[in-house]
């Protein structure tokens, strides 16, 4: 009886792994499919899979409801699989494209802390390349994100454990009657085929791409060679599909899926898969014609059309735009209507006004289609005066900026003789209140959170020096423009002094513009602003955090002179081994020494007079992630720059400097050199 009872559970348990590693399914759209969705997938009335579905910066997720054993009990290894499936992408901009979205295997399906846009709701900025993740992704990009380093906007790749791609290529499939590779649109919203299967013998995955009327190639568009046992590591994975959108509309479609374990993949059927929607055109009606036959018709007739057209005409004013041709045909997709921004900010009410500052006011909204919360600048701007073409092009150009330390800049609006810039929210606000203003807030920044925003500065800054494709000198780096998303994660903005060159180019403009405290003192001399301006104002920043204290004081607030300006202080306590008399009052001794000594002495180097003894922000950030010893020989100079009395060192905005008035600088941003 023993020996029947073995044989049974025997029998019982290879029935399930036969059965475990056959499974298999095909659906031919998805009417009446049961599967796990949140955000914005949906399945459409017709049985289409929608993965998105033009809401901006939100996230969407569809998977198979169970999950699924991806490795052979007996033998600890990855077994085989296939998978087809037909999907669609629209974009109602021809030139500009979404993050699309990506097939996915994970051992979770809750995202919840994962972020939108770039990072196609699968990681956020901490988890992101980390092993334990554990997950296999084909991607699907329609943007060239420097920070995963894609090759271009229309892209497959192979992500493992993150978004930097171990291997991507250009959409396209291998024509076998042309016996060469044809180039494919992502988002052209022609319905594409995708085919991924692994060989758990050759330990390779291939990735083929096709339009639905070409049968499948024969040569793959990737093929990788992976051993994926040694990324599933938590058995069974779940499979499907995730999605994420920027700041344009978009919509994805899966119309038909199917899956097949130790096998391949039935084909789909292409006659039963759902339609996709088509764009409604609009169509012309017919005038009707009215007979009047009473004068009292007419009469009252002609009394609603003058109601009916002052009204158009009093909120056309009050809504009206400058907008030229130009902007149309090539910043057409960067414009914001001003009725828009209007109803965001409740008609710019001062209850909205989340700050001030030398060139504008800047308030919080909420756009009324997508719901997405914006910060909306307003700048005094000329349009009478030249360069405006120029001036909206590099506002544009940094809009392309894409960097997980840096406020995206969504797009702008220009009405009478106001820009309007909007920006991604960020709803701790600006660090300088956090740092100064202790009757807002009851927060007292941990030094953990300030060296933690130190180093996303700086990485902010290497990427707009060096890794950009064109060279950003910021030229307003400070406190109040590093703003704090809702993780206290430090994120350089306000890129309305921000100046563009290229590569391997000297800038050329020659007006000052800038902060007083912050100015480089070349920068009274030259007028020509460079990377080294940055590290300078940089400088002056590290020391802020440090000591919590502003550049320069008012004399009512420092009783000593050199106390008066920040860096002279700092300085001078450093020449007498002080330099921790420095630290701000707040922290206590809650802080590392080491760490703090760092970013002291690291503040006077960069703000050192002599912009060739200024380090890069690559070497900056060596030396703030331990790579490299801080060189205490060039620090020498600035003890010897203290003892010869030259306060440029300490003070670069005393002397020429110091006679910019707000109003002058304010003028320079907006001129034709900027």
């Amino acid at each position: 009886m023993l020996f029947k009872l073995v044989l049974f559970f025997l029998l019982l348990e290879g029935f399930v792994v036969t059965s475990q590693q056959d499974f298999g399914f095909t659906y031919n759209g998805f009417q009446g499919v049961n599967m796990s969705l949140d955000g914005l997938a949906q399945i459409t009335d017709n049985g289409l899979l929608m993965l998105a579905n033009n809401t901006l910066q939100q996230m969407g997720h569809a998977f198979y409801p169970q999950p699924v054993h991806f490795m052979n009990f007996s033998t600890g290894t990855a077994l085989s699989f296939s998978t087809t499936f037909v999907f669609a992408l629209f974009s109602q901009f021809a030139k500009v494209g979404g993050p699309g979205f990506a097939f996915v295997i994970t051992p979770s399906i809750d995202f919840s802390n994962a972020l939108p846009a770039g990072y196609l709701g699968l990681f956020n900025t901490t988890n992101i390349g980390n092993s334990s993740n554990h997950i296999i992704a084909i991607e699907l990009d329609g943007v060239a994100n420097r920070e995963f380093n894609d090759i271009d906007g229309n892209h497959v790749g192979i992500d493992i454990n993150d978004l930097k791609s171990v291997k991507s290529a250009t959409a396209s499939y291998f024509s076998d009657e042309e016996n060469q590779h044809v180039n494919l649109s992502l988002r052209s919203g022609n319905p594409l085929q995708l085919w991924v299967e692994y060989s758990g013998s050759l330990k390779q995955l291939n990735v083929t791409l096709a339009p639905i009327n070409v049968p499948k190639p024969k040569i793959p568009l990737l093929s990788y060679k992976i051993d994926l046992s040694k990324i599933i590591k938590r058995d069974p994975m779940f499979l499907g599909f995730s999605s994420a959108l920027y700041g344009l509309p978009e919509s994805y479609y899966i119309l038909g899926w199917s899956f097949k374990m130790n096998g391949k993949a039935r084909e789909l059927t292409l006659s039963q898969l759902p339609k996709l929607p088509h764009q409604k055109k609009r169509h012309k009606t017919s005038p009707r014609v009215f007979s009047v036959g009473f004068s009292v018709i007419g009469a009252t007739l002609l009394l609603i059309s003058i109601f009916i057209i002052r009204f158009i005409v009093k909120r056309k004013k009050k809504f009206a735009e400058v907008v030229e041709d130009w902007e149309l045909a090539d910043y057409g997709t960067y414009r914001f209507k001003y009725k828009d921004l209007y109803i965001a900010t409740k008609g710019f009410k001062d209850k909205e006004l989340l700050g001030t500052g030398g060139f504008g006011w800047v308030y919080k909204g909420v756009l009324p289609k997508s719901k997405t919360e914006v910060a909306v600048k307003r700048i005094s701007h000329n349009s009478r005066q030249g360069g405006e073409k120029e001036f909206i092009a590099e506002i544009i150009s940094i809009g392309k900026l894409r960097h997980r330390s840096i406020v995206t800049l969504l797009g702008y609006c220009r009405r009478k003789e106001e820009l309007l810039l909007v920006y991604d929210f960020m709803p701790n606000g600006s660090l300088d209140k956090l740092l100064f203003d202790q009757t807002a807030t009851k927060m007292v920044l941990s030094w953990y959170q300030r060296f933690r925003i130190i180093k996303s500065v700086a990485t902010a800054l290497l990427y707009l020096h060096e890794e950009w494709e064109q060279v950003v000198v910021h030229r307003d780096i400070k406190s109040s423009n590093v703003l704090l998303d809702k993780e206290l994660n430090g994120r350089l903005g306000d890129f309305g002094l921000a100046r563009l060159y290229d590569h391997g180019t000297n800038p050329q403009t020659t007006h000052v513009v800038g902060t007083i405290g912050y100015l480089a003192p070349e920068l009274c001399k030259t007028g020509k602003a460079n990377p080294s301006v940055d590290v300078f104002a940089f400088g002056v920043f590290l020391l802020e955090v440090a000591c919590g204290r502003r550049p320069i004081l008012e004399p009512a607030e420092a009783s000593e002179e050199c106390r008066r300006v920040l860096v002279n202080w700092v300085i001078s306590c450093w020449s007498r081994g002080m330099i921790l008399d420095t630290v701000d009052s707040k922290l206590g001794m809650n802080y590392e020494v080491k760490e703090m000594e760092l970013v002291l002495k690291l503040g006077l180097l960069c703000s050192h007079s002599i912009p060739t003894i200024r380090p890069s922000m690559r070497q900056v950030l060596r030396y703030l992630e331990g790579e490299v010893p801080l060189p205490d020989l060039l620090l020498l100079c600035l003890h010897q720059k203290v003892n010869s009395s030259d306060v440029s060192v300490c003070c670069p905005s005393v002397g020429n400097a110091m006679t910019l008035s707000s109003s002058s600088i304010a003028e320079s941003v907006h001129s034709r050199g900027r």
